[in-house]
């Protein structure tokens, strides 16, 4: 999982975008177009950054003149994959409220539609119900936002496994193999490919074996309290005065 230094600025950020989000110059309208430019080569690269496409949100917040509804559905997409991080509901709280009827002069706006879907998908992967969330992808509800969308942004769907990944290594000392298919959306030769990348180890009986660490360790605490004599005392007088009843006033 990436540390918040390398969330904050990852090591793929040019020196110009790094200018434009450290400085000033992040609320400047006209370099919204830099930052678009940016997008689209994270979505073309596997790369990822935030912090510069929370700028373009807050762009289109100033300047609504700016919005492009395009842009912010791609935003969301890379973000969704960021689970268990906030990334996404830090990107939702710069949306601002559009009905399902906007449109601009040429084409209907794509997100009120869309948006919803994406919510439902990014709310599965924080659940971990991976099954669920993939059943919802595949389906029809959601072949404008794959076609349209997430074909275009390169590795979404390995990047969803690895969501499902770092679930199963903080939960699982071992698991079945089928079951693992289940929330990596592979089977046969493709999950064992995937499993082998992996470097986990499948037995004959099909139970995949996650390599120890500490999340998936149950270890024994022993806690252990050194208590003074003359601490304990205190204890015992204190507990003897607070045991005695209270004195009764007697009424003539």
């Amino acid at each position: 999982m990436a540390s918040a230094a390398n969330w904050s600025s990852p090591s793929t950020r040019p020196p110009l975008i790094e200018t434009l989000v450290s400085g000033v110059d992040r609320y400047n309208p006209s370099n919204v177009s830099i930052l678009e430019d940016y997008l689209y080569h994270q979505i073309r690269s596997e790369e990822y950054d935030c912090l510069a496409n929370l700028a373009i949100l807050k762009l289109y917040q100033f300047n609504p003149d700016l919005y492009n509804p395009d842009v912010v559905i791609n935003i969301l997409i890379k973000a969704l994959t960021s689970s268990p991080f906030p990334d996404f509901s830090l990107c939702i709280s710069l949306l601002d409220e559009r009905p399902a009827s906007a449109a601009s002069q040429d084409e209907p706006d794509p997100l009120p539609t869309l948006l919803p879907i994406l919510t439902a998908l990014h709310s599965l992967l924080q659940q971990c119900r991976f099954p669920t969330f993939w059943t919802l992808y595949r389906s029809t509800e959601v072949e404008a936002l794959r076609d349209n969308y997430t074909v275009e942004c390169v590795g979404f769907e390995d990047a969803v496994r690895e969501v499902a990944v770092r679930a199963v290594k903080a939960a699982f000392s071992s698991i079945g193999s089928e079951r693992l298919g289940t929330y990596l959306d592979l089977s046969g030769a493709d999950l064992s490919a995937y499993v082998e990348k992996l470097g986990w180890i499948v037995s004959n009986s099909g139970v995949v074996s996650i390599p120890a660490n500490p999340d998936n360790q149950i270890e024994s605490t022993v806690v252990q309290e050194n208590i003074q004599l003359s601490q304990l005392t205190k204890v015992i007088a204190h507990a003897a005065q607070t045991s005695q009843p209270a004195a009764v006033p007697v009424v003539n």
